[in-house]
């Protein structure tokens, strides 16, 4: 008999009518041979039987441990004024009056990173997206809202290029660059990656 039938039959004795009980001890005692048929308390679960609950997190993915892993929280965590280009010079870039960047965030410069964010296509070649934005939230690509210019980082892959993922938060690796870029005299971003491969989102 199992533990659950055990403590079924424990539960109905509990529950007898007084008056079986009374019948009972009118009658004379009689030696209990052999142990008890229900016990006091149920038994210990063998340690054998035992299955050790699932890790909290996943494992990492395969080479992500070459990578420090950052976030938008990092990222997007401090205000950047633009600077104002109304009379910016094609070859004169409009620098900001004063640092932006804080240096924890400038340390990042030149590290491989591991970024979670969504995707933006900015150029395809062969079914591939070479050239993307990764994306704070999806403000830009949903509702069309523009981010602020610390809330989103320009990739250009390194290699072919990766699959189109859209709606679901993905991992880019690769190298990072922090500071001030400028296009034609414009500021045009603060963050750039150089991709070396993506995960997610099944392997996040």
């Amino acid at each position: 008999m199992n533990v659950i039938c055990k403590i079924s039959a424990a539960a109905l004795l509990a529950l007898a009518p007084l008056s079986v009980l009374a019948a009972d001890s009118a009658q004379p005692a009689k030696k209990v041979k052999g142990a008890p048929i229900v016990p006091l308390t149920a038994p210990a679960a063998d340690a054998k039987s035992v299955k050790a609950a699932p890790a909290a997190t996943a494992p990492a993915a395969k080479g992500a441990e070459d990578y420090l892993t950052i976030g938008f929280d990092k990222l997007a965590g401090f205000t950047y004024d633009m600077p104002d280009e109304s009379s910016v010079k094609t070859n004169a870039p409009a620098k900001p009056a004063k640092e932006q960047i804080p240096a924890d965030v400038k340390k990042l410069n030149n590290q491989r990173v591991a970024l979670k964010g969504f995707m933006l296509p900015l150029k395809v070649e062969g079914g591939l997206i070479t050239e993307l934005l990764i994306l704070r939230d999806q403000s830009m690509c949903c509702y069309g809202s523009v981010p602020r210019i610390n809330e989103w980082v320009s990739v250009k892959m390194t290699g072919k290029g990766v699959k189109p993922i859209m709606d679901q938060a993905v991992t880019l690796y690769g190298s990072l660059k922090v500071g001030e870029m400028y296009e034609n005299g414009y500021l045009v971003g603060i963050y750039a990656l150089d991709g070396e491969k993506m995960a997610g989102p099944l392997d996040l």
